[in-house]
């Protein structure tokens, strides 16, 4: 069994002396890990840091084993002098562990994951941030209906989500009951951006993304929406 692919590192463990077990993000393959011969050697260590764009071969004897990867560079993603980029590097990869299963392709999600990766540091990059974990949610099968309210049907005002169905609510269909709703960040109803709806916006994206996976998010997800509020409430200086 031998393919190539390319796609981003996600992580790298040390097995036995010299050896590495990899996982890596492919275009075609999914999430797939690989034992890299030589992968703990000094001379691989800058080639095998999370985020970085490597081309890769795998062989195996049979589809269902581990199997070993051959490695070439294409490109580093060095975001190590910038806190925040380097926070959102972390929770995008640890993000696509807990959430993909193993081998399965997701294209769409690829390609949006490689955007995301590549803009860390742009201006407003919290919010495609925001929108990258709205497209996991589809990914694993727990796609919000922002497109009208569940109640009136009208598609004008939505201002809140159903925590239970994922249905986004207008003000008035909301009524009595908008105490008891999730609030709809205008950021996800592709209605402007900025760091206003962060707050909401993470609140709603964790409350079903911990009801899919079933398990409390990451820690570097929870370290990269602290910093991103941070900033937020306080500018830049936030970051020092």
């Amino acid at each position: 069994m031998e393919w190539r692919d390319e796609g981003a590192l996600l992580s790298v463990r040390q097995h036995g002396e010299s050896a590495a077990i990899i996982e890596v993000f492919t275009a075609t393959h999914g999430r797939h890990a690989g034992l890299v011969h030589g992968g703990a050697s000094r001379r691989m260590a800058a080639v095998l840091q999370p985020g970085n764009q490597l081309d890769v071969t795998w062989r195996a004897r049979l589809d269902d084993q581990l199997g070993t990867y051959h490695v070439e560079p294409q490109s580093s993603r060095s975001v190590l002098q910038d806190r925040l980029a380097l926070a959102g590097l972390n929770a995008v990869c640890a993000m696509l562990r807990v959430t993909l299963p193993e081998r399965e392709s997701h294209p769409a999600l690829y390609a949006l994951t490689m955007r995301l990766l590549d803009d860390l540091g742009a201006a407003d990059w919290g919010t495609d941030y925001l929108r990258w974990e709205m497209r996991l949610l589809e990914e694993v099968g727990f796609a919000l209906d922002l497109t009208r309210c569940a109640v009136t049907g009208s598609m004008d005002d939505l201002a809140f989500v159903s925590p239970r169905t994922g249905r986004a609510v207008s003000r008035a269909g909301a009524g009595e009951w908008a105490d008891r709703l999730l609030p709809l960040p205008a950021a996800l109803l592709g209605q402007g951006g900025g760091a206003e709806g962060w707050r909401e916006g993470f609140a709603l994206t964790s409350h079903f993304l911990t009801r899919a996976l079933e398990r409390d998010l990451p820690e570097a997800r929870a370290r990269l929406v602290d910093l991103l509020l941070r900033v937020a409430l306080a500018g830049p200086k936030a970051d020092g």
